[in-house]
């Protein structure tokens, strides 16, 4: 009997060690492939390591082990055993894709008929496979955002002939056809736009099986934080949280206004109210019709830094630039944030346009030479960033950058355009009209020599009437105009970071006060994601200055919703969600609304991106509380619970976010998983927050000094997963 315990209990052991030893494996090997990736290309990755016997192995060991380890504990708990079968099928289905399933490309050109595809294998090469059904291109198409170059979405008409029966139909982005296992995507399409690109995916075994796992594991993740017995339930009735402790932090944040200040010398431009007109008119911008005041706004903060130059107005310098370009290019206005690039060019921390040439020498020529051959160090990035900032400057003077002018061609089929003055007009244009568009600014700029208000107001009037008339079709609505000109000039995440941060101190002493605070700022920043929804009529979360929006929203409502039960709530939503507006506010990510690619246009993919921000709001929860606790280590056990709370949704909203963008993925690209470095980073999150959750078998995160200290340091793969992907990966997730 004795020896039998023994052997037990050495089988447990080892059965456990073996868990960790895959486990660590695995984690530390995604993360170096990531960097490896970096350095020798993606197919060197999958063939040395994500398609490698070892890594196949590792995952093996893990699922078999841990299949041992859950039978020898004997798990009843119905939700836990079915999120580990869930993976389990997740795993096998991955193992059937990679051992059966076929996929490759068809090109045909308009009136081309095909029913062969080029396979190409996980090593890189290709051979010819016989397609089911014959496939005929009719027609590709591209349509675009009326009145830009914007694309708004890629299709093929195709006629599929299968025998004697025929069936028409269209592949777009996010919208395939499927036909007797065949799954064909739109990929890519020729120069001359007669001739398409479509993905092949044949996989009749591993779908089934990986998307029965992913139907198992959102029912098992959700089912965790509902079940009356569960960790997730037993927690919320823990006496510790009943009592409702109220902490003090040690946490000092002071935010500081940067006010308009007359700290810019004297030039000419025109009047604030002139100006402001002139920024009533709409213009192509970004690959969308936008007013002219967008366009300022932007060209000022990336060259100041700020929102405005001294006293003047953004629609005031973009019109000084515009109509008095050598007495504005001597102004120092332009921000030189690299230390490193002032000091090689010696330059002041802010300087005009001509400091940057020396007798007709451009000073950052050699620099970009450098950078263009492949020198790749923080100075000549720095440099490279200058250089596309004074662009804006250059095209701006040329004009090239105010395609004011829409012309739509006769031929309806043909998009309408909105040209600037000195492009080269299209030839079906009346004579009339091109004299006018290539001398209207020269006609305006008569004007303001002469301080005739009246007749540059009637100038710009006319302006407005001619893009009426010729652009109306493509011009915004009055609503999504009124909401640009109002989200222009609130700056929501600059007031909202130093309110929030601010209050942080406050709500030590004054409980109620900060959560009305609170209350009013997630009132305030859900009307500033309104804003941008309407000015860009897709949900703001394709970028990362929105995704960082959506983490502070997150995080205040959170904060609100918990806030009676859980008192410390209100600092921890006014700390967190001031950090992540602060964060938007001195980054490098770029607030500027854009028109979203067209394959980013799938509900699946707003759905994936909104539970991953509330994920990430959550864990960053977790991190406050293990910094308090440290802070404060007498409420360490507080904290442990409150912790916990946190990190179960978090980690359903984590799994749930993760693999539905892998269903997004599939139904787009014909691939739920690429080990792109976002994916592998948040899987990597994912599997190391999941093990603080397990801390029946892993004794030591028992005592809460260790597992606060594990939920710090855990937040690193987090900040890796959302920032060092982005600014040093890269890879098709990238937000930088």
């Amino acid at each position: 009997m004795i020896v039998t315990d023994n052997f037990d209990y050495l089988l447990i052991i080892m059965t456990r060690r073996i868990i960790i030893f895959a486990y660590l494996a695995l984690i530390i090997s995604m993360a170096a492939a990531t960097f490896l990736e970096k350095q020798h290309g993606t197919a060197f990755t999958h063939s040395h390591i994500y398609g490698s016997w070892w890594f196949c192995a590792l995952w093996a060991l893990l699922a078999l082990f841990g299949v041992a380890w859950i039978v020898k504990r004997r798990m009843r708990n119905a939700c836990l055993i079915a999120l580990h079968a869930a993976l389990v099928a997740i795993l096998s289905g991955a193992l059937l894709t990679h051992l059966t399933s076929k996929s490759g490309i068809i090109h045909l050109r308009e009136g081309e008929t095909a029913d062969t595809f080029l396979a190409v294998d996980s090593k890189g090469g290709s051979s010819i496979d016989w397609l089911p059904f014959a496939v005929t291109l009719d027609e590709f198409t591209i349509t675009y955002h009326s009145g830009t170059t914007s694309a708004a979405d890629y299709l093929s008409r195709l006629t599929v002939a299968q025998g004697t029966d025929t069936v028409s139909t269209t592949v777009s982005m996010n919208d395939i056809y499927a036909h007797g296992g065949v799954r064909l995507y739109q990929s890519s399409y020729d120069d001359d736009g007669h001739g398409s690109y479509l993905s092949v995916n044949i996989d009749p075994w591993g779908v089934p099986v990986t998307y029965t796992g992913y139907a198992m594991l959102f029912l098992a993740l959700t089912g965790m934080l509902v079940d009356p017995k569960g960790a997730f339930r037993r927690l919320l009735r823990h006496p510790l949280l009943r009592q409702g402790a109220m902490l003090v932090t040690a946490f000092l944040f002071a935010g500081t206004a940067t006010a308009a200040t007359s700290d810019a010398p004297d030039a000419r431009t025109l009047s604030r109210e002139e100006a402001t007109q002139l920024g009533q008119l709409f213009m192509e911008h970004n690959g969308r019709i936008c007013q002219l005041q967008t366009y300022a706004y932007d060209f000022t903060k990336k060259l100041c830094g700020k929102r405005h130059y001294g006293d003047y107005s953004p629609e005031q310098v973009l019109a000084g630039f515009i109509f008095y370009g050598e007495e504005w290019c001597r102004q120092p206005l332009i921000k030189v944030k690299s230390g490193n690039l002032r000091e090689h060019l010696h330059l002041q921390s802010r300087t005009s346009f001509d400091s940057f040439f020396d007798h007709g020498t451009y000073l950052l020529g050699p620099l970009l030479k450098d950078y263009y051959q492949g020198h790749d160090d923080a100075l000549h990035r720095d440099a490279a960033d200058m250089d596309d900032r004074l662009q804006m400057i250059v095209q701006l003077r040329q004009g090239s950058s105010l395609r004011l002018f829409p012309f739509q061609p006769a031929d309806a089929s043909r998009p309408l355009t909105w040209y600037a003055p000195t492009d080269k007009l299209p030839e079906q244009m009346e004579d009339e009209r091109k004299e006018y568009i290539q001398n209207i600014f020269s006609i305006l700029y008569k004007e303001t020599l002469t301080v005739n208000s009246a007749r540059l107001e009637e100038g710009i009037t006319k302006m407005r009437r001619y893009q009426a008339t010729y652009g109306a079709a493509s011009i915004p609505s009055p609503t999504r105009t009124w909401a640009e000109r109002l989200y222009n000039k609130i700056p929501f995440a600059t007031i909202l970071f130093m309110v929030n941060l601010t209050m942080t101190v406050v709500s030590l002493f004054a409980r109620r006060l900060s959560l009305a605070v609170l209350v009013a700022s997630a009132l305030a920043l859900t009307f500033c994601i309104a804003l941008r929804w309407i000015i860009s009529g897709t949900v703001p979360m394709s970028n990362g200055y929105e995704t960082m929006l959506l983490m502070a929203w997150f995080t205040e409502w959170l904060a609100v919703i918990l806030a009676r039960r859980i008192p410390i709530m209100v600092t921890f939503g006014l700390l967190m969600s001031g950090l992540f507006l602060l964060v938007s506010h001195i980054g490098q990510m770029n607030p500027s609304i854009t028109h979203i690619m067209p394959v980013l246009n799938s509900p699946l993919l707003s759905i994936h991106v909104s539970i991953i921000m509330l994920a990430y709001a959550l864990l960053c929860m977790t991190f406050a509380c293990g910094v308090t606790a440290f802070v404060r280590p007498a409420k360490a056990e507080y904290l442990h619970v409150l912790s916990q709370l946190f990190l179960h949704p978090s980690l359903a909203a984590l799994g749930i976010g993760i693999f539905t963008g892998a269903i997004w993925a599939n139904v787009s690209w014909g691939n739920y998983w690429s080990w792109d470095p976002k994916e592998t980073w948040a899987l990597i999150t994912l599997m190391v927050y999941a093990a603080a959750a397990h801390h029946g078998s892993l004794p030591w995160l028992r005592k809460p000094s260790h597992y606060h200290l594990y939920m710090v340091v855990a937040f690193l793969t987090l900040l890796m997963t959302y920032f060092g992907v982005n600014y040093f990966l890269g890879g098709m997730h990238s937000y930088a």
